[in-house]
This record gives structure tokens, C-alpha cells and sequence, in this order.
């Protein structure tokens, strides 16, 4: 089929080896390379570039500018054969970058299905975001982030290396996140700190009152109590841990962390 026929600008240039499902459309001066994979569907506008080992899922839209399977800000890092892999239906707007894995993890930056990735957004190597999350104007994630379902990153948040951010979190604008992020909370500051939980989101997402309310019991029991952590989750486990969001967080918190939990 030619490159007319499947909604590829004649200025466009498709390496030799890329694949592109059908109804895939490539803007004007985009550069395609020959290791992508790019699902049915998608939209490429004018001026992206996307190279490497690039896996690109089905119904993505990449706006101008947006750079993706590039070679990680990384030292170590000398070439060796690593992955970049999206899902499905994401958003990827103007100037976004996300890089492909460098050493030292498990050679994949991934990202999931139904994100927003706003203007200027930076993926840095080794990242694995989940689903159903926005990161803002500006948002940026250090090597080997991990981002949770349903998390919301406010515009000019810098995210440390290593760091966590839990399911249904938000995450003021213009903070720095030096430390994992517990589920379902609220964190912002300079350095950033916890202020309480998310209700307005958790509300916003569905979750009925008596949830919440479990929610609010398991976080006053373990970041207000005068219980050491270990005995707080171990009290929370005992009574609520037969909720899945509740055993969602106390999973989150029991992990070893690098950046140890933000309170």
C-alpha cells in the first residue's frame, strides 16, 4: 500500500523495518525508525521523532515535536539494545520526551493505556507508568520512576529518581517528590510532604462513601497514630485487609522502598 493511501505525508520518512498497523497516520517531517512498532490507528503529527526498540500500542495520539525511543540521560549507558513499549489510547502532547531503558533494570521504559501526557512532559529511562494517569504541563520523572493507576502529576513537578507514587495520588504543581507516595493521598511542597487523602478524586473516581471511609480509617491509623509503621500496617492488615484498596496500600507500604515513604 503505498504511503499516500495510508495516511503518510509524502515528507515524512519511514525506515526500512518499522511496522505500522493499519490506518496509522504519519505527520509531515516525522521520522520513523526502522525498530518501531506502532499499533493500528495511531496518529503521528508533523515533526515527532520515534526511534529504537519502540512499541507503540493502537488509537495513540502524538502531537508535534513529541521525541520517543531516544537514548536515555544516562552515562552508563552505551548503546545497548533496550525497549520502549506504550499501550494503547494514550495522549501524547507537544515536546514530550520518553526515553528507552538504559542498564540496570529491566531494559523496558513502559508506559500504559489511557494516559495524558501533557506539553513537555519528560519520561526519563527505566519508567514504568501504569494507566488512567495525567501528568501535567512540565511534569517530569527521573530513571527508573514508577507511577501508578489513576494518578494525577500536577504541571512543573519534578519526581526523583527511584520514587514511587501510588494509585489515585495527586501531586501539587510545582513540587519536588523526593519520596514515595502512599496510595490515595495528597502530596505537594517544595519538598514535598502528604496533606491528607484525595477525596475530591477518590469521589470524582467513583468510590462510594463507605470506601472512603475504610480509606480514612486505614490512613489516621497509619501516618496519625503514635504506632510504629510496622504495627500500624499490621493493625490496618488485621482489620481492613480483606478490602482490595486497602490491601493495595499496605502491599505499597510493605515494599522495600529506595526513597523510603513520604509522611
Amino acid at each position: 500500500m503505498s504511503n499516500e493511501n495510508r495516511g503518510i505525508h509524502p515528507t515524512a520518512i519511514i525506515a526500512a523495518g518499522a511496522q505500522l498497523g493499519d490506518g496509522v497516520e504519519v505527520g509531515a517531517y516525522s521520522i520513523i525508525g526502522g525498530g518501531a512498532k506502532i499499533g493500528r490507528g495511531t496518529k503521528i503529527h508533523a515533526h515527532v521523532v520515534i526511534d529504537g526498540n519502540t512499541t507503540i500500542g493502537e488509537d495513540c495520539e502524538i502531537f508535534p515535536f513529541a521525541s520517543i525511543g531516544m537514548p536515555p540521560q544516562d552515562l552508563k549507558y552505551h548503546g545497548e539494545d533496550t525497549r520502549t513499549v506504550i499501550g494503547n489510547r494514550n495522549m501524547i502532547r507537544e515536546y514530550v520526551s520518553v526515553h528507552r531503558a538504559s542498564t540496570g533494570g529491566d531494559g523496558e521504559t513502559t508506559i500504559g493505556h489511557d494516559n495524558f501526557l501533557m506539553a513537555y512532559c519528560h519520561v526519563a529511562h527505566d519508567c514504568k507508568i501504569g494507566s488512567h494517569i495525567v501528568m501535567a504541563n512540565a511534569a517530569t520523572l527521573a530513571g527508573h520512576s514508577v507511577v501508578n493507576d489513576h494518578a494525577v502529576i500536577g504541571g512543573l513537578v519534578a519526581v526523583h529518581q527511584f520514587t514511587r507514587i501510588g494509585e489515585y495520588a495527586m501531586i501539587g504543581g510545582f513540587s519536588g517528590v523526593p519520596q514515595d507516595v502512599p496510595p490515595f493521598t495528597i502530596a505537594s511542597g517544595d519538598r514535598a510532604k502528604l496533606y491528607g487523602l484525595n477525596l475530591v478524586g477518590l469521589k470524582r473516581s467513583g468510590f462510594s462513601e463507605e470506601k472512603i471511609a475504610s480509606i480514612k480509617k486505614a490512613f489516621k491509623d497509619i501516618f496519625k497514630s503514635k504506632l510504629s509503621m510496622k504495627d500500624a500496617l499490621e493493625k490496618v492488615r488485621a482489620e481492613l485487609g480483606n478490602d482490595p484498596e486497602i490491601a493495595a496500600m499496605l502491599d505499597f507500604l510493605s515494599v522495600e522502598s529506595k526513597r523510603g515513604i513520604m509522611r
